[in-house]
Formats: C-alpha cells, sequence, structure tokens
C-alpha cells in the first residue's frame, strides 16, 4: 500500500483496552447470534501466497507486454484477461482505508503483505455491511479475486468474496509503528512477529543455519543423534544444573548442562562421527549471550585431533555464511567479520605475549607467576594457590578476549581449566584444547578429548571435590569413566552455541533476539 493509504489507515480510538476488548466482543456476539460465528469454520483452501501471486503477476505482465510490442489494445486485453484467474489466500488484516461503498485492506499471510480490493457490489450489500461494522484490523480472513494493478501501480487482489476466519479480540500495537516496548516483545512474541515482520526474518534464518549445519555434518559423514535431557547425576562441570523430581522413581535428576558424555560413550560404541543439536540447561547468569536454556551443536570424530576440529568449525562456518548470508564477510553491529581469510590461531601463550606484553616461558615457577600478576594488577581467583596455568588464563580473560574482533582461535589451554581436555605430550602442563573467538565472544569449545580412563577420574575427583566445596552435590561419573575402561579411540570434539551463530548471522545484539520465547521473570 502507498504511503498515502498508509496514513489514512484505519484507526482505533485512543482508548482503554478493556473497552476496545469489550467492543469486539460485541462484535463477535452479534457474529454468533447471526449464525456466523468465525471460529466455527475450520478451513480455508488457499491456492498461493500473497508473494508469489506478486511475482507471478508481473512476470506475466511483462510477457503480455514484451508479446504485445506497441500493439497497446493487444497488451491490455491479455493483461485483463488475467481477471478470469481466481487466487485464493487468507491472512490477518494490518490496515483499512474506508472510501465507502469501495475499502482497501492489506492483509498478511506467511509470505508477505498484499492490498484487497474490496467493493459492496461484488461481495454482496450484506457481506460488506457485515465486513464494514464486525470486521476489525487484526482479524484473520480469506479472500477470493482475481490479482490485479491499481491505477496508482500497486499490485492487489479485487476481491469477489471474502470470509472471516478468526476475530481479532484484541487490537494490535502502535498498527505501522510495531511494538517497541523490547520488554514486551519477548514477552509476547506472536505479537512481535505480527507487527515486526523483520523478527520472522531472523527466525526463518535461524532455521536455516540450523539446515546447513546439519547439512554440513551430514555430507561428512556424521551421524546426527538424540542423547538423554534428564541426568541421574549432578556432574562436576563447571555449570550448575537445574533440579527436579521423578516421582516414580523418588530420585532427583538434572537437567542436562552439555551433550558431551553421552556422545563420547557412543564413540566408544563404535560409531565414528557423531553430533547432536540439543537444548541445553543451565542455572546461571543471564545477559545479552546467555540465557539459562539455549541450543548447541556438539560433534565428535574418532580418529581425529584438535586441530583437525579447528580445520572442520573454520570451513562449516565460512561455508554457512556463504550459503545464509550470501558472503563469508559479514557485517555484525558495524564491525566487519571476515571468515573468508584463513583465521588467525594463537597459542594461549603467544595471545597473552602479544596483547598483554608477558611472557609465560618467563615465569620461572608458580611464585613467579603470582608476582607478575601482582604487578600487573591482575586478581587471580586461586590466591596463594595460583599456578602458572592460572595465572595465564588470568591475563587471558583480562588482556586478551577483548581484542579478538576477527575469528580467532586459541589453543593449548592449561590443564587446570580443561578437565575432559588431552594433555600435550610435548608439556603436560598444556592440553589439547582450543575456543574460537568473534567479536570478542568465546563462538566454541573443542578439544583432543582425554581417553586415558585413569587421568580422567583423577581430574573428575578434583572437579567433584571443588564443587563440594561450593555446596554442590556433584558425583563422578563413574559411568563414563567405566565407559573409558572399555577404550575410547583417539577423538577430536568440538561444541558450539547454536544462538551466539544465529546472533552473528542475523546482526542480533542479544541472545534473546534469536530465542522465539526467552526466560522472563512472570510479571506481577
Amino acid at each position: 500500500m502507498n504511503e498515502n493509504i498508509e496514513n489514512q489507515v484505519k484507526e482505533e480510538p485512543a482508548v482503554d483496552i478493556n473497552i476496545l476488548k469489550k467492543d469486539r466482543l460485541d462484535k463477535l456476539a452479534a457474529l454468533r447470534e447471526a449464525g456466523r460465528d468465525p471460529y466455527q469454520i475450520t478451513k480455508f483452501d488457499v491456492t498461493g501466497h500473497a508473494a508469489d501471486y506478486k511475482t507471478q503477476y508481473e512476470a506475466d505482465e511483462a510477457s503480455i507486454l514484451a508479446e504485445a510490442g506497441d500493439d497497446e489494445e493487444k497488451a491490455k486485453a491479455s493483461i485483463d484477461a488475467l481477471s478470469e484467474k481466481i487466487v485464493r489466500l487468507a491472512g490477518r488484516i494490518m490496515s483499512w482505508r474506508d472510501m465507502g461503498k469501495a475499502n482497501f485492506i492489506d492483509i498478511r499471510d506467511g509470505s508477505d503483505r498484499i492490498q484487497v480490493y474490496i467493493r459492496s457490489n461484488e461481495v454482496g450489500a450484506d457481506l460488506f455491511k457485515e465486513f464494514k461494522k464486525k470486521w476489525d484490523i487484526g482479524d484473520i480472513i480469506g479472500v477470493e479475486g482475481f490479482v490485479f494493478r491499481t491505477k496508482k501501480g500497486e499490485i492487489s487482489v479485487h476481491a469477489k468474496n471474502i470470509v472471516l476466519l478468526s476475530k481479532s479480540l484484541l487490537p494490535l500495537p502502535e498498527k505501522w509503528h510495531g511494538l517497541k516496548d523490547q520488554d514486551m516483545r519477548y514477552r509476547q512474541r506472536y505479537v512481535d512477529l505480527i507487527v515486526n515482520p523483520d523478527v520472522k526474518n531472523t527466525f526463518v534464518k535461524r532455521s536455516r543455519i540450523i539446515a546447513e549445519v546439519r547439512n554440513y555434518l551430514d555430507n561428512l559423514g556424521y551421524i546426527e543423534v538424540d542423547t538423554p535431557v534428564l541426568h541421574t547425576l549432578e556432574i562436576g562441570a563447571a555449570a550448575r544444573p537445574f533440579v527436579t523430581h521423578h516421582n516414580t522413581l523418588d530420585m532427583d535428576m538434572y537437567l542436562r548442562i552439555e551433550t558431551e558424555l553421552y556422545l563420547k560413550r557412543l564413540i566408544v560404541g563404535g560409531f565414528e562421527k557423531v553430533y547432536e543439536v540439543g537444548r541445553i540447561f543451565r542455572n546461571e547468569g543471564m545477559d545479552t549471550s546467555h540465557n539459562p536454556e539455549f541450543t548447541s551443536v556438539e560433534m565428535y570424530q574418532a580418529y581425529t585431533d584438535y586441530i583437525g576440529m579447528m580445520d572442520l568449525i573454520e570451513n562449516m562456518y565460512r561455508t554457512i555464511a556463504r550459503n545464509v548470508c550470501g558472503t563469508a564477510k559479514i557485517t555484525y553491529q558495524g564491525v566487519e567479520i571476515d571468515m573468508e581469510s584463513p583465521w588467525e590461531r594463537l597459542t594461549m601463550a603467544e595471545a597473552v605475549k602479544k596483547y598483554a606484553g608477558v611472557d609465560y616461558d618467563s615465569w620461572a615457577d608458580n611464585a613467579a607467576a603470582r608476582v607478575c600478576a601482582k604487578e600487573k594488577g591482575i586478581e587471580v581467583d586461586e590466591g596463594e594457590n595460583a599456578t602458572k596455568g592460572h595465572v595465564l588464563i588470568a591475563f587471558f580473560e583480562a588482556f586478551v578476549e577483548d581484542k579478538l574482533v576477527q575469528p580467532t582461535i586459541i589453543y593449548d589451554y592449561p590443564v587446570e581449566n580443561s578437565p575432559l581436555a588431552k594433555r600435550k605430550p610435548s608439556d603436560p602442563a598444556f592440553t589439547e584444547r582450543f575456543e574460537y573467538f568473534m567479536y570478542c565472544r568465546e563462538m566454541g569449545n573443542a578439544f583432543s578429548e582425554l581417553n586415558d580412563p585413569i587421568d580422567q577420574k583423577e581430574r573428575f575427583e578434583r572437579q567433584v571435590e571443588a564443587k563440594r566445596a561450593q555446596g554442590a552435590n556433584a558425583e563422578v561419573d563413574e559411568d563414563f569413566v567405566t565407559a573409558l575402561e572399555y577404550g575410547l579411540p583417539p577423538t577430536g570434539g568440538l561444541g558450539f552455541g547454536l544462538d551466539r551463530l544465529v546472533m552473528l548471522l542475523t546482526d542480533s545484539p542479544s541472545i534473546r533476539d534469536v530465542l522465539l520465547f526467552p526466560t522472563m521473570r512472570p510479571l506481577g
């Protein structure tokens, strides 16, 4: 609908929403009394969607004009003949221009908006009267008619019949201006989707991204699997779980904080490449990049290591960006992120030396590392028990992370914060682990998986001890240790937050913008 029409849309009076709702309820009651209850209609057969009809009409029109050449009469006759093609579509009334015995409305279906022209003498006087008196913006209707172009040049549908399919009892917010209150947009995503079309595009793109992830891994021979969401143990990992209770078994259970240990059990069992796109639950803080429930992608491949997983993830992101965005050089929050060029790869020690000017290799022992941290004003949580590894991690967090704007792989993490990664044979103080960063944000985590059951149990025990000191009821996953005792082949594993990838490729500043229904505190 052109701008002049948009400025003349039928407006609800600026009155209390309860009064507006009562008015619509009265209209519904009148419809029911007349035997016209819209909620009794079970289906409306559509022949296509608004976007398709507009595209097809433009193509038909162009073909006719090309064939007719300078013969204007022939062109006009052929274009007029398009009115013999009857179409049926359905959607929500988004705007309304009342011109007496002819009305223009805009309806939106799942594809686009399209203008509908409704005349009294076409649909019948009684139906037209009902339409004007008892239908409202927000109602869902069915339209039967033909596609044409108005004198002002807008492709529209000339209605021959209209049907009220569902009555909207609440008015849409702010009409053309959309729902602006950010909190209400998250709480009432269904309204947000109605009045803010770009929001739907974000979630359509999210679906495409998930499909591309699956397609990429499937083409590499990975098998998608499902593992339990409910766990019987609170494992010793850093994340805090949600606790529930199974009534039949009379036992507490924990919503999973990762899919890792079950997926590695499958590698033990003989699968060589597995992945899971799964919902994860962590009873932790919330901010623009964290939600208590989120979607992760974890993959494990036998007979490779963390270098193999570096190559996989770099190529995966590049491929997904090209397929979804048309390019692997994207703009996120005003900053170009270049996934097309080779990603920089630095060890954690190299990154700290580059950005903090501190050389890990210059620390003679743990005490020297602590002295260096104190001189640089770095606080290390472990205090006098801090090791060189703890200090290196603290320097990295303080000086490096906020510099990693372009895709960067940081590898060789200290063993102190890598309980599931294999130690480096050349330097057991470090593990074969990496994380990759974009826009100063950690995007994913990978290991050469620890497959020594004795080492793994010892690390689990230390982790559980630390968790219990914090009041958690953590336990060693003895069954996973047993699985390792049967033999886990050399394995590369990687996990990343799907929501953060969607944020990146949709230029969304908050994780709540890419979750249809983010976690919210109840009102009241």
